[in-house]
């Protein structure tokens, strides 16, 4: 693992980080002033850079926030806390604004610190894991003709740099169609950079698009580039390129126009070498109609449309990607892939998938933890796939469940797909989980074994914390607060009962 650098002017306060980190084995290499951060930097040894950078922001021989904006020009994916006082509250603000991790405040209770870290390290883990994922997975299935229709298009597209628009419902993979026009474009060895205009608050979507200067408002201590420039030479990505805020479709048109920005209070032009893919769920025809579309704009971004099929119109590709999906979970939870029916395959048809190919995905992670057995039947489908107990058809959902796994609209908030109640869980067998149980500890108890209370509550254990990882995504931290269990508690657990 790479190490934790640590840089402060303190001596007291590097070795307190050591020593703490090195307990929770965690290797450390420390600085003491942000010039020799930058050497070591340019020394270019990628094995023994940092995973993690923890900084001051008050040192002899240069400001923590200088560094921040320095480190993240040449890594823009490394995680930076900012270590500050709490009368450095305004520079802990300018610290999230230059794209810093999180701040810790001092002086800081050391468990605190040490638990910032780790989340710091697990987060910087899952996107080296998903980096390699993406680059080992195939970058897109499907064998229906509508799907091959897109292939050819991305083909034809291949050694071009037009302005190409994306359409489709949401969950049909439109950045993926994205990513797969740069790998394959003549600029495919720059940057790709993708951004959600509709996740970003519109306050702060000029500055993330266009960069600011020093001073271009409160809390700007450095200058800031944005994802134009740190796009150069490459493709820039606007998902959700509906949402965008009328006045900044203006400043988006004019750098479409003539290739020149501004950065937010700056006043020289800085020449944009950008390819622009944009994409949306939305009808654009409708939202110009209604005036919260520029039309000028709609006619430079549409260029050449390309248009994602969803999942219900390309019902023969949905055995090949659910045994993908499946491979991927299994993978990723580190537990034995799952196989699939063809009965179960054949009631996955059924279904309109509202969510697309994105709630395929989910509903094959949520079956890697919830089925009972290797083999997915029928009824081990999710309930809004299953028919209900009461004899519906498929399709038709219990209601708590439906309402956990439908689509988010644009007024609502996103919903997790493996949130299923635990009184919906109760009610996957005619008698519930608990009248399970209770036959399973008497067939244990009839059998003579000694160890039932062992035996039981290991699988209990197992089958709790697997799901409870698989909800957050793998994040340890969130899972043991979500069970209620502290951090220590679930790492162990995890070591006893060999779920790593």
């Amino acid at each position: 693992m790479k190490p934790i650098w640590i840089v402060d002017d303190d001596q007291s306060i590097r070795f307190v980080l050591e020593k703490a980190l090195l307990r929770e084995d965690l290797p450390t290499r420390s600085f003491s002033n942000p010039r020799e951060v930058l050497l070591a930097l340019e020394s270019g040894d990628d094995e023994n850079g940092p995973q993690i950078l923890v900084s001051d922001i008050r040192m002899p021989g240069g400001s923590g926030l200088d560094l921040l904006g320095k480190v993240k020009e040449k890594h823009p994916g490394l995680p930076v806390i900012i270590m500050t006082a709490f009368s450095d509250l305004d520079s802990a603000v300018s610290a999230f604004q230059g794209g810093a991790f999180e701040y810790l405040p001092k002086p800081f209770d050391v468990p605190k610190a040490i638990e910032l870290i780790r989340r710091a390290v697990e987060e910087s883990q899952r996107e080296e894991v998903a980096e390699e994922r993406m680059a080992a997975a195939p970058e897109m299935l499907g064998q229906a003709p509508a799907m091959q229709d897109v292939f050819r298009a991305i083909g034809r597209l291949s050694q071009s740099n037009v302005t190409v628009m994306i359409t489709g419902e949401s969950g049909t993979g439109k950045e993926l169609v994205a990513r797969a026009l740069h790998k394959h474009s003549p600029r495919a060895a720059g940057p790709f950079v993708a951004i959600n205009t509709a996740a970003i608050p519109k306050d702060l979507l000029e500055s993330e698009l266009f960069g600011h200067e020093r001073g271009a408002f409160t809390g700007a201590q450095t200058m800031r580039r944005g994802r134009f420039e740190q796009a150069e030479g490459g493709t820039l990505f606007l998902d959700e390129i509906g949402d965008m805020p009328f006045d900044l479709q203006t400043r988006l048109l004019r750098v479409l126009s003539d290739g020149h920005f501004y950065r937010v209070g700056g006043h020289s032009a800085v020449k944009a070498n950008v390819r622009v893919i944009a994409a949306t769920h939305q009808d654009l025809e409708q939202r110009v109609k209604e005036g919260v579309f520029r039309e000028d704009l709609f006619h430079r971004l549409n260029v050449i449309r390309l248009r994602l099929p969803a999942l219900r119109e390309r019902l023969d590709d949905i055995p090949m990607l659910t045994r993908h999906f499946l491979q991927q979970s299994a993978k990723q939870l580190g537990v034995e892939p799952k196989r699939i029916s063809d009965a179960a395959l054949a009631r996955l048809a059924t279904y309109g998938f509202p969510g697309n190919v994105r709630q395929l995905e989910n509903i094959c992670h949520w079956l890697t933890v919830m089925a009972p057995a290797q083999s997915i039947e029928p009824k081990d489908l999710p309930p809004e796939i299953s028919p209900s107990p009461e004899g519906g058809g498929a399709g038709r959902a219990a209601p708590a469940v439906a309402q956990a796994s439908k689509q988010p609209t644009p007024d609502e908030p996103a919903r997790d797909v493996y949130a299923v109640p635990p009184e919906v869980i109760g009610t996957r067998t005619a008698s519930g989980w608990e009248s399970g149980l209770e036959a399973e500890a008497l067939e244990l108890l009839a059998s003579g074994r000694h160890d039932v209370w062992e035996a039981l509550t290991k699988r209990f254990e197992s089958k709790l914390i697997l799901t409870a990882l698989a909800n957050t995504r793998g994040r340890r931290i969130e899972a043991a607060q979500k069970l209620g269990i502290g951090r220590n508690t679930i790492t162990r657990k995890i070591q006893e009962l060999g779920l790593e």
